[in-house]
Parts: C-alpha cells; structure tokens; sequence
C-alpha cells in the first residue's frame, strides 16, 4: 500500500530533455532558485545549445519546477558566472555540472538525486573519471551525500569568491 501510495505520487514526476522553447521557464526557476547568481538569457541558452544532451527540464503535471545544466569541462578550471562558454573544450577531462534549480515545491522527493545518478552514468559512459561542480547556497552537505568532495584547487580560491564566499569546488570519482 506505501509503495502504491509514493507511485502515485510521484507518477506525474519527471526529467525530460531540455529545448530551447524551455528557456523562458529555465530563466524564471533560475531567478527564483538563484537570485544572487544571476546569469543572462543568452548564457543559460548557450549551455543548452552547446551540450544538449546534460540539460533537463524538471516538470510535475507537465509544469517546469527544475532544471539541470551540465557539460563536459576542464577539472581545475571553472567557467564564470554569466559568462558565455563559445564551446566545448576540445581537451574536457571532467564533466561539469554547471546548475542544478528545483524550485520548493521539488525539494525532498527524490529528483535531485535522480537526476545526479543519472548525469553520472552519462559522464562514466562518455568516458570522464570524475564530475565537478560549485556548491553555494550551503548545498556542500547535499553534494557530499551524493559522493562529491571538496576539491582544493588554490588558483580557484579568487573565482570562488565571485560566486559567494562559501562556494566551494567539488568533485565526484566515476570510477
């Protein structure tokens, strides 16, 4: 009976891939979910543009309440906040997850998760050892929960900061 109950829940949750026609709810979660980190219409688009195949859109009853944004990237390096990528580098050693936004109404029923796993196996598949991220907003503890650590890269300490001074770079093995 539980598990009839949590199915019906969560049957009308679910990740899908990102489209460009996403954006304009991408932009209004982000707003919500990260007002402090501000990023244009035009760089969140760019990462969907250029690595399709790490943005989901988050959605209950067919509404947006979340969205990721990953790419592969360089481990050590870290792109700035609302600032356009141009491409992929040629040389990316890393995956990167670059945003995860659920907004409240997301939070606790497993979708963050979910989709970490899943971008994990996607990473591990497309032959990348580790995944990196920035956690801010005191996410540290839900990071390390799912196998990242903090990576202590010191020519990193200065871009941190541009981000919030208890942002901090981390990184998950794959294998």
């Amino acid at each position: 009976m539980a598990d009839e109950a949590r199915d019906q829940r969560y049957r009308d949750v679910a990740w899908r891939a990102m489209t460009a026609f996403d954006m304009p709810a991408v932009e209004a979660i982000a707003a919500q979910v990260h007002p402090d980190f501000f990023e244009a219409p035009e760089v969140l688009a760019e990462r969907q543009q250029l690595y399709r195949n790490g943005c989901y859109l988050l959605e209950i009853t067919e509404r947006p309440t979340g969205y990721v944004l990953s790419h592969p990237w360089r481990a050590g390096s870290l792109p700035a906040l609302n600032t356009r990528l141009g491409e992929i580098p040629a040389d990316a050693d890393t995956f990167y997850l670059h945003d995860l936004a659920l907004l409240p109404v997301t939070r606790r029923i497993g979708a963050a998760g979910y989709i970490v796993d899943a971008l994990s196996k996607h990473a591990a598949a497309q032959g990348f050892a580790t995944m990196h991220l920035v956690a801010v907003n005191g996410s540290q503890g839900f990071w390390e929960k799912h196998g990242f650590i903090v990576d202590d890269v010191p020519a990193l300490a200065e871009k941190l900061k541009s981000y919030e001074a208890n942002a901090r770079y981390m990184v998950r093995r794959l294998v």
